[in-house]
């Protein structure tokens, strides 16, 4: 008999190796993993490929982070469930994942058991919120001003992209390579960007970006 047929179906997308094996390894008796992947834009290719039931994404990668890649996501295949597990705490970061279609928020700090109870959880249509940033996000919800400038939100999907590989150190062509559009676009969105946000070089757009958590830890 195949019990593969009666399991959950599993994305992983971690940017540490050793992370997204272990894992595998940790949930490959409960679910059936069907791909792993170390950066945002595999995740996006392997999410279409595949169809997972469950996604399971980390928030900081190379490429695209997390929080796009959730976006792009939902757009295309809103049949596939996301969990996103991360070592970010943040009550902010887990309220802009839920509004942009996570089912579920998970910190890495959580014990093996409440990640498959939380992946079981999502894959039946449900919701999942770790107790460990409950109280956080409640209070967020709560709360009129964010910390995030409202300049931030003016950002194109596009614009994010172009500003996480900048702050990545890419160059021009290079981004224009990834993103398959020409440099002097690239160079558009960038300057365009430093007018939304009010900055004058790289270097501040590269503060913006750790500031919204597009690359960093």
């Amino acid at each position: 008999m195949d019990t593969t047929a009666s399991m959950l179906s599993i994305l992983i997308a971690d940017d540490h190796a050793v992370v997204a094996d272990a894992l595998a390894s940790l949930l490959k008796d409960k679910f059936h993993i069907a791909g792993v992947v170390h950066d945002g834009r595999a995740l996006l290719d392997a999410a279409q490929s595949i169809r997972p039931d469950v996604i399971v994404t980390d928030i900081s990668m190379p490429g695209l982070n997390g929080i796009d890649a959730i976006r792009r996501i939902r757009e295309t295949q809103p049949q596939s469930k996301i969990l996103v597990l991360t070592m970010h705490d943040d009550p902010q970061l887990a309220a802009q994942a839920f509004r942009l279609g996570s089912s579920g928020y998970v910190l890495k700090t959580s014990t093996g058991e409440e990640l498959m109870t939380a992946i079981q959880e999502v894959g039946n249509g449900n919701a999942y919120l770790s107790p460990l940033i409950a109280k956080g996000f409640i209070n967020v919800l709560l709360e009129t001003n964010s910390e995030v400038p409202k300049s931030a939100g003016n950002l194109t999907v596009r614009q994010r992209e172009v500003l996480q590989l900048l702050a990545e150190g890419k160059t021009m062509k290079e981004i224009a390579h990834v993103l398959h559009i020409s440099p002097r676009t690239v160079e558009s969105h960038k300057y365009e960007m430093m007018e939304i946000l009010a900055v004058s070089t790289t270097a501040e757009l590269v503060q913006h970006a750790i500031r919204l958590k597009l690359v960093g830890g």
